[in-house]
């Protein structure tokens, strides 16, 4: 599986990431914390951990037949405890395999 991390990930970034490589066993999961651009957000001062805003790219076999809307459904109820517990934003971006492949952008 081919994972994005950061050095200094903290609680909720690690929660997320463990949450949805042992739920969606992806080949591609990247976790983006976009905390700091929201930093503004009244979300953010009300969060003791400082991390609000994510940006996630998740390829799985498991998204196959699935809508969109469904597919962000199923990461949601992954994530229930932690959109629970503070994080404010998820911006989504759940694909299959077979998607990744036939993007223009990965066609020479």
């Amino acid at each position: 599986m081919a994972t994005t991390a950061t050095s200094a990930a903290g609680p909720i970034e690690q929660a997320i990431r463990e949450k949805l490589s042992s739920t969606f066993k992806p080949s591609v999961l990247e976790i983006r914390n976009d905390s700091s651009k929201h930093q503004h957000h009244s979300a953010m001062r009300n969060n003791t951990s400082g991390e609000t805003h994510f940006s996630v790219h998740i390829v799985s076999a498991l998204f196959e037949g699935k809508a969109t809307l469904q597919r962000h459904r199923l990461v949601h109820s992954t994530l229930r405890e932690e959109l629970e517990g503070g994080l404010h934003s998820l911006s989504l971006s759940t694909k299959t395999e077979q998607e990744v492949a036939e993007s223009p952008s990965q066609q020479s």
